[in-house]
This record gives structure tokens, sequence and C-alpha cells, in this order.
């Protein structure tokens, strides 16, 4: 596979870390998580979003740039491929969707120049489940401060990744609909997500959409 460094992306609840850990270990891959449980700022967000948002997205946008750079200041002998449970970009779909206009002119400064400096994924897999079956994957998980998300929100972030999706040509994408299956315990349909993948790095795919 010529894939270097693939990273997972999608909505709160999608199964982002599961199909990351999964692939990773199918590969023998070097693991990013993100830390997300180390922002002081997030039970409050969700307690009060207005007041807490500009402080709860620079902290993630930090903490995000800071932990990618130390990744990839030192290779992994060892691993031929990356895989990370998001990518940098997060940051900005997050802030266009919580900040307001004056924060986000502030916010996309500050992201302008951090992005310059981020290593690009070579394939960016875009995790997709209707909104039904991610608040199901939320209660499941069962962490306090996620519990009173709203539809709308998630529908909100939804649609900001899919307005990046679909105007961005930087790298491969590929778009998996896992709305109906369960990847973590289904071998088979993780077997096909390997597939294509493999088939996505032979075949020089620019985007591709598959229900799996």
């Amino acid at each position: 596979m010529q894939f270097k460094f693939i990273s997972i992306e999608g909505n709160i609840g999608s199964g982002k870390t599961s199909l990351s850990e999964k692939i990773a270990k199918y590969f023998n891959a070097r693991l990013i998580l993100e830390k997300f449980a180390d922002n002081p700022f997030l039970p409050d967000f969700y307690k009060n979003p207005e007041q807490n948002a500009f402080p709860l997205e620079l902290f993630f946008m930090a903490e995000r740039f800071q932990q990618l750079s130390n990744e990839f200041k030192y290779p992994d002998l060892f691993s031929f491929l990356t895989v990370s449970d998001y990518y940098f970009v997060k940051s900005n779909l997050f802030a266009q969707n919580n900040l307001k206009e004056k924060e986000l002119i502030l916010f996309n400064r500050l992201f302008d120049i951090m992005l310059s400096s981020i290593r690009k994924p070579d394939l960016l897999i875009y995790l997709h489940s209707d909104i039904e079956r991610i608040q199901q994957n939320i209660e499941k998980r069962g962490r306090e401060f996620e519990q009173n998300i709203s539809d709308r929100y998630l529908k909100d972030i939804e649609l900001k990744y899919f307005d990046f999706l679909k105007k961005q040509n930087d790298f491969p994408v590929l778009i998996l609909d896992a709305t109906k299956v369960n990847f973590v315990k289904d071998e088979s349909v993780f077997k096909n997500i390997i597939s294509e993948i493999n088939n996505m790095s032979n075949e020089k795919t620019l985007k591709k959409v598959i229900l799996i």
C-alpha cells in the first residue's frame, strides 16, 4: 500500500477512534488518538456553549497542532503507516459551527498559520452515520457531558463536513456510510473497509463513496 498517513474523520460518536484502532492494528501502524478528555473547557461548553466556545476551540486547536507536530517530528522506523483519528482541519469546521463572527476571524488567522506546517493525510476516511445512529452511539458510550447534544447540533456539524469534503481536492477521500453496520463486531464489514483502502491506494481515485 502506498499510503503513509491516513486520517479518520466524522461526526461526534461516528466511531472514528474504533475504526482508527482497528486499521492501525491490521496494518501494524503507528496510532495517533486525539486527547479530547484533556480539554478543561469541554464539560462547560456543553452547559453554556456561547460563553465557552472560544476557549474550547482554541485549546483543541493548540493541542491538535502540538500533537501532530510532535508525532511527525521523529519518524517511526518500525511502522510504514500512521493512522490518526482526526485531521487538523477538524478545528476549523467545529469553529465555523461554534464561534461568533469576530471570534472566527481571529481563530482562522491562527488556524491558517498552523495548517501550513501540518502534514496532510495521504488518505482521509470520512465515517458517516445518520443522526439517529450517532445519538445511539453517544448514549452507549456514556460520557455524561455528551448526553444532551441536540440533533440540530450534530446535523450542523455534519453539514460542515459535507461542505469541506465537496470542495477539497488536496488528497483522496473515502466516504464510508456505516449507518446500518457494525465494523467493530462484524469482521466481514471491516475486511470490506480494508479492501476499499487498498483499492484507493491502487486506483488513484480522489473521492469515493461506499455503503459498507
